[in-house]
């Protein structure tokens, strides 16, 4: 499998569990215990955590994390920029990258991690390792932080996501990273 899908399996485990959720989560298992074994460890211990979870106790989980939660709101724009002003930015640009990469709109904003994850699948190279390094890395480690000593298994997803972008495009050094390097999104043709 390419990383463009597990980009995408990724992304449909930090969207609101379905029918198909659990065996998503079985796939992107596999998939990433064959290119990424690191980062199929916390995946497998969300499983275990989750096994005998009903598919309506994992929904009530899903929206007590991150719905309920600002400090863990998936929406990556919040992270970056609260709600200031520029997030309205940054959700048209992402609408607009969306568009221009094929991926499809849902009933989360366009900022959700979702959108995030699928979008970066699906990008140039370096498009991608500057859009992880200016807004997936310091979103999702405040996502992160959120759920931090709170024995939620959802954490070993947003775990699993981070370790997936280290590996693959690995975070640069922090001098060499401008301050505030989403705002330069805002100001640029791409990321």
């Amino acid at each position: 499998m390419t990383e463009a899908n597990e980009f995408d399996l990724l992304a449909s485990l930090v969207g609101y569990p379905g029918e198909q959720y659990l065996s998503k989560a079985v796939l992107c298992l596999e998939v990433l215990a064959e290119h990424d074994p690191e980062a199929a460890v916390p995946l497998s211990e969300f499983l275990v955590q989750t096994r005998s979870f009903s598919l309506e106790e994992l929904q009530e989980l899903y929206a007590a994390t991150f719905d309920l939660d600002p400090a863990c709101s998936l929406e990556v724009g919040w992270h970056l920029f609260g709600e200031n002003y520029e997030r309205g930015e940054f959700l048209v640009k992402m609408r607009g990258e969306m568009r221009r990469l094929g991926v499809a709109e849902s009933n989360e904003l366009p900022d959700h991690l979702t959108h995030a994850l699928a979008a970066l699948g699906h990008m140039e190279e370096q498009e991608a390792a500057d859009f992880a390094t200016a807004c997936l890395f310091p979103a999702l480690d405040k996502m992160r932080a959120g759920l931090k000593g709170k024995s939620n298994p959802f954490e070993n997803v947003l775990l699993a996501a981070g370790q997936v972008l280290e590996h693959r495009y690995p975070r640069p050094d922090p001098e060499t990273v401008p301050a505030a390097p989403a705002f330069r999104i805002l100001n640029s043709g791409g990321w």
